[in-house]
């Protein structure tokens, strides 16, 4: 297992730096919050984004991709984390092409999956369907009437899926909640008869929606991979998610971090710099070994997701570890550095405040610590 960036990494690891730092710094994500945003980001950015090649990293060439392997994507997100940026790269590229390349027929590729490297198309994953993420406890139903299938049922928290083109929506076919088998995929264009889009406000002021689907009547072709069959094929694209938002997490984490060590030496009380309070030194201290320990855990994450000699429990361990270890580092850091701060440190003056909502909406999101710890245990079971 390699724990480093390759050079080819370190390499896209600047150019994603310089560009978002030149194109989208803090203040520009403060500005789409103070704006109100409909899409929660900035259209344009991802334009620029998809022309850098970032939509196409994971992607074989024969659909406009770059065969750069998920690894790839590691540099980008902890680039955004940096930066705070929002746009639709997990939820689009991530999450909805990976099950549109591992289950999607040759048309439904050659209509969708094209389509969305190239920016043409947005793509949201309908999932959750309770306050907390538990996929197995899906419950939406996908009826089969002849030729075509009715899905009813409430969606929440489906990540940019304000305005997306269309929906990947997990819905149960057969089975019972909890249970693996039974759950299907069905690709769902937006303006479907039946389908109903609200925003869903977070803290964090992203683009999040709620789906209802009111008898939604969809055709066979817009079921992705075999009926019932879907978990495997999900769980796959979930780790690819959890991964690539550990490292959004521990890009945040390590900026909100280097930002409170300049506050530490500059700001001054009793004539001296706080920073050389030994209680605060030994606090500091034990965030950089944390922030270390996740990077470990991330880069495993990462590396394990193109590792072919990995099963499928292997896989699924580690990315739970790499999302589990970034959400708890970065809820440390971001605690310490609101606290570090003072008074200040409350205040939307700093963006201290903005780092923190982002750690705390991200750390939910695909699951929280208690599920990522459940999902370890499961998983190693299988492993023993």
């Amino acid at each position: 297992m390699n724990l480093l960036y390759s050079e080819e990494h370190r390499l896209l690891a600047d150019s994603a730096r310089e560009f978002l730092a030149a194109r989208s710094p803090v203040s520009a994500q403060r500005r789409l919050r103070d704006e109100n945003s409909a899409l929660g980001f900035d259209s344009q950015l991802w334009r620029e984004a998809v022309e850098l090649g970032w939509s196409a990293i994971p992607f074989p060439e024969q659909f406009g991709g770059l065969e750069f392997g998920c690894k790839g994507l590691g540099p980008v997100f902890e680039a955004m984390g940096r930066n705070l940026v929002a746009s639709p790269l997990l939820s689009s590229v991530v999450l909805s092409g990976s099950l549109l390349h591992l289950a999607g027929s040759s048309a439904q590729q050659d209509r969708w999956l094209t389509a969305l490297i190239s920016g043409e198309l947005r793509l949201a994953l309908a999932l959750d369907e309770q306050p907390r993420h538990r996929p197995l406890n899906t419950t939406l139903k996908a009826e089969a009437d002849g030729d075509c299938f009715r899905l009813s049922g409430d969606k929440y928290f489906v990540v940019d899926g304000v305005d997306a083109d269309a929906y990947i929506v997990a819905a149960r076919t057969s089975g019972q909640p909890g249970e693996q088998q039974g759950i299907s995929l069905f690709l769902v264009e937006a303006g479907a008869t039946g389908l109903e889009s609200t925003a869903l406000p977070l803290i964090d002021s992203r683009n999040c929606a709620q789906l209802r689907l009111n008898d939604v009547k969809v055709g066979r072709e817009a079921l992705l991979g075999q009926t019932g069959a879907a978990w495997p094929l999900l769980a796959v694209a979930l780790d690819r998610g959890r991964v690539c938002l550990a490292a959004e997490l521990l890009g945040a984490a390590e900026q909100l971090f280097a930002s409170t060590l300049d506050y530490l030496k500059t700001r001054v009380q009793f004539d001296t710099p706080i920073g050389s309070f030994q209680a605060l030194q030994h606090r500091a201290a034990k965030l950089y070994v944390e922030l270390h320990l996740a990077r470990s855990a991330v880069m495993a994450g990462l590396d394990a997701l193109d590792d072919p000699e990995l099963s499928e429990a292997e896989r699924g361990q580690l990315a739970s570890l790499a999302k589990w270890k970034a959400g708890e580092t970065a809820a440390r850091v971001s605690n310490e550095a609101v606290q570090m701060h003072g008074g200040i440190g409350v205040t939307d003056e700093l963006d201290v405040g903005l780092y923190l909502k982002r750690v705390r909406v991200a750390q939910a999101c695909l699951g929280d610590s208690d599920y990522l710890c459940e999902q370890y245990a499961a998983l190693n079971e299988l492993c023993a």
